[in-house]
Order: C-alpha cells, then structure tokens, then sequence
C-alpha cells in the first residue's frame, strides 16, 4: 500500500510551517507520539493554531 500523500494533504490541518510530515500521516503520528503528543488532526482548528500538541491540550479543546 502506497502513501497517499497527495490525497492526505486536503485533508490535513495542520499548520506549522515547514512541517515535513505534512501529508504523511503514518511519520507524523509516530513523530508525535514519540514526544507524547498528538498530531494536528486531534484538535479543533483554534486548538491547532496554539500549537500545543500535548495530551492535555487535547482533553481542554474536547472538555
């Protein structure tokens, strides 16, 4: 099964710049999770502007 990239980025919200996981949804869970966070697509759209990937962050945007 191949990365699909290209279709994932319509539907990405994320918007740190210059991510280089944008798109690649398996890399940015693993990357994510490695620092005990979350990915953008966790969060509401003004959570994910905060940038604020911990768990935490995501119990307050979902509470």
């Amino acid at each position: 099964m191949g990365c699909k990239k290209d279709e994932n980025l319509k539907e990405c919200p994320c918007t740190y710049p210059g991510c280089s996981r944008k798109g690649i949804c398996c890399e940015c869970l693993k990357y994510h999770l490695k620092s005990n966070q979350l990915p953008a697509c966790c969060f509401s759209k003004e959570a994910e502007a905060t940038y604020d990937r911990s768990f935490e962050a995501f119990i307050k945007d979902r509470s």
